[in-house]
């Protein structure tokens, strides 16, 4: 069971370090959470971007730039692309967002021409240590799908699990979140939580052991549960909460990082490498803590 991010940096130090592309990197809140990040040992920077910005910033944060990559692109969508390229072409592992529009370096992710795109839906999977909860949550997904179908979901689920398997969860429990914890036929997600049980059930999703619908107490109260009658192993014990939509997922996000003393990270997740998509909202420390998840990710 791992409880925080302590944890997660410590093991990404082991599993480090990976190359890790920053797209427009003349950003000084990304460029101190990839100074600390090469401090800790676990990544090797490319920086992409206005050259003369980022050793103006980087000299402005005591960054040592010296044995560091820097490949000049003032232009934002070509930093976007060459970033990418450099993770597409096997130069490097993760992707980073600078100072760019997140739609930008997206369009870059799903290029056909050098994109990291599998097929596989992108979803966004974040990391919380809770001061209340026992150990890391993942929630999954509070910011790419806006109203994901049954197929979707299953790919969210996935995308998610893989990531708890990269930081050694290696049979996480997952949670389907709806309003109530009983299948209501005018209330689809609780059908669609039903019908991602029996697809554990039935093999087609593994590594995993799925519980649902669950509201949101009994699946992180065992009190809650046991208040209600509810045994299912999942319950009161998730380590994945899979969300109904972006509007739940976002407002239960959002509700986690500025309402409660926690610590986060998150990562875009589906891709054939990990992305590091943080907002500029983000403190320092959630930037290196994503960075951290993604050198993970990047080690299965």
């Amino acid at each position: 069971m791992m409880k925080g991010f302590n944890e997660i940096i410590e093991l990404a130090k082991v599993k480090g370090p990976k190359k890790l592309a920053v797209a427009a990197a003349e950003d000084m809140s990304v460029l101190k959470a990839v100074k600390n990040a090469v401090k800790e040992g676990i990544i090797e920077p490319i920086l992409v971007g206005d050259e003369k910005k980022i050793r103006e910033i980087s000299k402005q944060i005591g960054f040592n730039l010296e044995d560091i990559r820097v490949i000049n692109q003032s232009d934002i969508v070509e930093a976007s692309k060459e970033a990418v390229s450099l993770v597409s072409n096997g130069k490097a592992d993760i992707v980073m967002k600078g100072l760019v529009d997140t739609a930008i370096i997206l369009r870059a992710v799903i290029s056909k021409e050098y994109g990291l795109r599998t097929g596989k839906v992108l979803s966004h999977a974040a990391v919380f240590e809770l001061e209340k909860y026992h150990k890391i949550v993942f929630i999954t997904d509070a910011a790419m799908n806006i109203a994901p179908e049954l197929e979707e979901k299953k790919q969210i689920l996935e995308n998610a699990v893989e990531l708890a398997h990269a930081l050694g969860i290696t049979e996480p429990k997952v949670a389907v979140i709806c309003a109530k914890e009983k299948v209501n036929p005018k209330m689809i997600h609780t059908v669609d939580a039903q019908k991602l049980v029996q697809l554990n059930q039935d093999g087609d999703i593994n590594g995993c052991v799925i519980g649902g619908p669950f509201a949101l107490d009994n699946a992180i109260s065992k009190e809650a549960a046991q208040h209600k009658g509810i045994t299912h192993p999942v319950a009161g014990d998730a380590d994945i909460l899979l969300m109904p939509n972006i509007e739940t997922g976002n407002v239960f996000y959002k509700s986690l990082a500025f309402l409660s003393n926690s610590k986060n990270a998150g990562l875009i997740v589906g891709a054939k490498a990990p992305i590091v998509l943080t907002s500029r909202a983000d403190s320092e420390i959630a930037k290196l803590n994503s960075i951290a998840l993604g050198v993970l990710h990047a080690s299965l």
